[in-house]
């Protein structure tokens, strides 16, 4: 067990936040912890990190446990390079090792069998084991997988100061991975990734041995990795086997239950309370009357189930219906600074179609989308009648010293102001927002407010730039039951896998400056883009076994036919010659490594890491053998 929480509560400024809160954590768990947006999630985290005192109940951390966190925007500073605060995590490994080189050199300039021989061969016995422990030989392996992986290959040189917010988050989680804590805990650790560095980042997860609590709003994630929900809602938290798809049948489950139960007792309650009502001044049954009215004392009440709040809802809608042909691009070009993020692209977006572009970070995505909303290049063709609505994830369009009420009723003066409050209520924006400025808003509340913008301005072809960025899960399950019931066009950039897999119809894949078209669901691309990868990426070369039975009777022929002197030096030349294979296949495999397609590919990385880590046992062997025969 790591972590046993019972009855934990938690406030601030006489205000209960978390309330009897119950749960383990035990070794090799995988849980994603969730809920609303201020219930106290990230708060959680910092009592099980002791950052926050508990107000009561109990909170055991194992002792001496080792536990890496990484904060929704952490990240570091450091004058040294990418690869240097990598390496530094090694420091213990790297002294190990340059320890046994010294002690090899001792132990050549030593005379065999003297006291100070055999005390350095204990030594090195020693070390060698702590080394094979600790799997130290493969630091450098280690340190290219993950920088790799996360999309570090290129800036192993890269002073970290110099790096953005996003780039310093993601390197502290690539230190996290390399620390190899016992527990991780991670806010949000899919904000700032792109989708191949997000698969790759589960893929590793999947594999870590470690225990894993992670907070995230990213349910295609949480599918693919967690085995429990733990769900923060109205103060309490309530545990739930499987992944977020199973917790959300669960949920519903569970609701219908407590709700039943509840009606169950109090229409139960209620006839009982009758009879005592009608029977308690009547001789003949006031015993009886006075018995149910003691039961009804004394019966246990069942907690009437607290509904979670009302999600935010949305509507989009348009008036004027335009032509098949929505949007049609010809050789398209685009070009940022020196970088031609598209060369000569052509695709065409019909009426009712729902489109998703993707691509890594810097491929320009947003660089398209913002040149079709300008609608200016020669290059795009619009259909009639197309009217255009733009979803900016920066929500750039907002006012930022305009009152919620103001935002929205200054851009429809002749609307009333019930209709303007009713339209931001219903985005999840009441009362007490009204006169909030929009710098005050937190990232969610300003993003539903640039929503319901965005949902009045009545498109018939609705652009939308990341439009799940700091939106919490029920938020994003309302967009898309929005957006899936509008029968208008749809062109979204989006990162959350989910999101696309629940609306796009239609793939716009940029890569290499180039605009790859695929028409079916995001499920039918993945199928098609690892069928594909496996196609494409290089195949190991199988390792020739050596034939046993054929070893075995050449063995018995030579002692046969020859001296046991001859015997030997026919052995030491294939020990050398073995050997000496072994070794180019080393080098070949550390020259590899370098290769960003293979340090992005991690089965494949993993396979060769494995066949190095074999490599150094049998030249170990080999070694062994060749010196007892020497």
């Amino acid at each position: 067990m790591l972590i046993s929480v019972d009855n934990l509560t938690f406030g601030f400024n006489g205000e209960t936040l978390l309330e009897k809160l119950c749960f383990t954590i035990n070794e090799g768990d995988r849980v994603g912890l969730i809920g609303g947006n201020g219930e106290g999630k990230t708060t959680l985290l910092r009592l099980i990190l002791s950052q926050l005192d508990k107000e009561s109940g109990t909170l055991f951390v194992k002792n001496g446990i080792k536990i890496g966190y990484l904060a929704q925007n952490g990240g570091y500073d450091s004058s040294n390079t990418v690869f240097e605060e990598m390496r530094s995590i090694f420091a213990e490994d790297i002294r190990a090792i340059a320890a046994l080189r010294e002690i090899e050199k001792e132990i050549a300039n030593a005379e065999e069998n003297s006291a100070q021989y055999k005390l350095l061969s204990q030594k090195y016995e020693s070390l060698n084991k702590q080394i094979a422990a600790r799997d130290s030989y493969q630091y450098e392996v280690r340190i290219r997988t993950v920088l790799g992986g996360m999309g570090f290959e290129k800036v192993y040189d890269q002073p970290i100061c110099t790096m953005s917010g996003g780039e310093k988050t993601r390197l502290q989680l690539c230190r996290l991975l390399l620390e190899n804590p016992e527990l991780l805990i991670l806010d949000e650790p899919t904000n700032h990734l792109d989708m191949k560095t997000l698969f790759w980042l589960e893929d590793y997860l999947a594999a870590y041995k470690g225990a894993i609590l992670t907070v995230s709003h990213d349910r295609y994630f949480l599918d693919r990795l967690v085995t429990q929900i733990f769900e923060l809602e109205n103060k309490r938290l309530s545990v739930f086997k499987g992944n977020y798809t199973k917790y959300k049948l669960l949920k519903a489950e569970k609701t219908a239950h407590l709700l039943k139960e509840y009606e169950k007792q109090q229409e139960e309650r209620a006839h009982m309370q009758d009879y005592v009502n009608r029977n308690l001044v009547r001789a003949s049954t006031t015993k009886m009357a006075q018995s149910r009215r003691l039961a009804l004392e004394k019966m246990e009440l069942v907690e009437k189930p607290a509904l979670p709040p009302p999600p935010p809802r949305f509507v989009f809608s348009y008036t004027d219906k335009p032509y098949e042909r929505v949007l049609e691009a010809t050789a398209l070009r685009l070009v940022a600074g020196e970088k031609v993020l598209l060369h000569n692209a052509s695709f065409s977006i019909l009426r009712g179609e729902k489109c998703a572009v993707i691509g890594d970070n810097g491929t320009g995505k947003s660089t398209l989308i913002k040149e079709i909303v300008k609608g200016k290049n020669p290059a795009l063709r619009f259909g009639r009648f197309v009217k255009i609505a733009c979803y900016d994830q920066e929500n750039a369009n907002l006012d930022q010293g305009e009152t919620v009420l103001g935002e929205l009723w200054g851009r429809h003066i002749g609307w009333e102001q019930t209709r303007v409050r009713n339209i931001l209520a219903q985005a999840g924006l009441f009362a007490e927002d009204m006169d909030k400025q929009v710098r005050m808003l937190s990232g969610g509340e300003r993003a539903k407010l640039a929503l319901a913008v965005f949902e009045c301005e009545n498109g018939n072809f609705l652009i939308l730039d990341e439009p799940t960025n700091h939106l919490d899960l029920a938020a994003r399950e309302s967009l898309e039951s929005a957006l899936k019931e509008f029968d208008g066009t749809l062109l979204f950039v989006s990162h959350d896998r989910y999101f696309i897999r629940a609306l796009a119809g239609k793939i716009f894949e940029l890569e290499n400056g180039e605009l790859h078209e695929f028409n079916g669901s995001y499920d039918e691309y993945t199928v098609q883009k690892q069928a594909l990868k496996e196609k494409t990426e290089p195949q190991r070369v199988p390792v020739p076994v050596e034939n046993k039975n054929e070893r075995k009777k050449e063995g018995y022929r030579s002692k046969e036919e020859r001296a046991a002197d001859a015997k030997r030096r026919t052995r030491i030349k294939q020990i050398e010659e073995e050997i000496s294979a072994l070794e180019i296949e080393d080098e070949e495999i550390n020259a590899s490594l370098s290769d960003p397609a293979v340090t992005a590919n991690f089965p494949l990385l993993t396979q060769k890491c494995n066949r190095l880590e074999e490599i150094k046992n049998l030249l170990d062997s080999l070694y062994s053998e060749y010196e007892t025969l020497l």
